[in-house]
């Protein structure tokens, strides 16, 4: 790990094991080395660092370039590996910024999603993240984490020590819609991309609490 990054991810640590009381799941799921894409639900800001606390190597994440405005908060941001982007990742250079990542070996966590749930119930996959998939050849490991909205979800306007947790899935690799994508019309590379964010989410709902479910509202 880059220093910097080091840094935050052991604060990160720190918090998220006292404070929360955070349990990890089956981090062994997710491939040390080279690319790969961290599929994960998302219910609160406390998500992109619970995804990365539980791997032993750098993870990037997705961020909205208007927060790299201010010089010393940009330069932040960049050492522990955030990524300037248009709101939710949309668009050709966020498609870039990604694949550049992934391209050069690196993992980075992507919420299928789009954006935070406002009811802590699992949303519909948005396609973008089937275009990311399809482009790419990394692995994609499903993630969900638990707990997350009752301790900071939309409603909250303070973190509570509510108890948290991050599962780990097995990989899944996309090989026969990938090569699809490769040849298809674009009517149906359309459908495509939703079908590769419909079954990302599909194995997301299939991962299930390894304790007593009412610990984890």
């Amino acid at each position: 790990m880059r220093l910097t990054y080091f840094i935050g991810w052991s604060l990160c640590n720190v918090v998220l094991r006292t404070y929360f009381r955070c349990r990890i799941y089956h981090a062994e799921r997710v491939p040390r080395t080279g690319p790969v894409i961290l599929a994960s639900n998302h219910a609160s800001h406390l998500d992109p660092p619970l995804v990365g606390i539980g791997l032993p190597r750098d993870i990037h994440y997705l961020a909205r370039k208007t927060l790299f405005r201010f010089p010393p908060f940009g330069w932040v941001l960049r050492s522990i590996n955030s990524v300037p982007v248009d709101r939710d990742g949309g668009g050709a250079a966020g498609l870039r910024a990604i694949l550049d990542r992934l391209l050069d070996g690196q993992g980075i966590v992507l919420f299928p999603e789009g954006t935070r749930t406002r009811d802590g119930r699992l949303q519909p996959a948005r396609s973008g993240i089937g275009l990311a998939v399809a482009k790419s050849n990394a692995p994609v490991v499903p993630v969900r984490v638990f707990g997350t909205f009752a301790a900071f979800g939309r409603h909250a306007r303070w973190p509570r020590p509510c108890p948290v947790a991050i599962k780990y899935g097995l990989p899944l690799e996309f090989r026969e819609l990938r090569e699809e994508a490769a040849h298809c019309s674009k009517a149906r590379l359309r459908e495509v991309y939703q079908e590769i964010a419909d079954e990302i989410m599909r194995a997301i709902g299939r991962l299930e609490p390894c304790w007593d479910k009412t610990t984890f509202p």
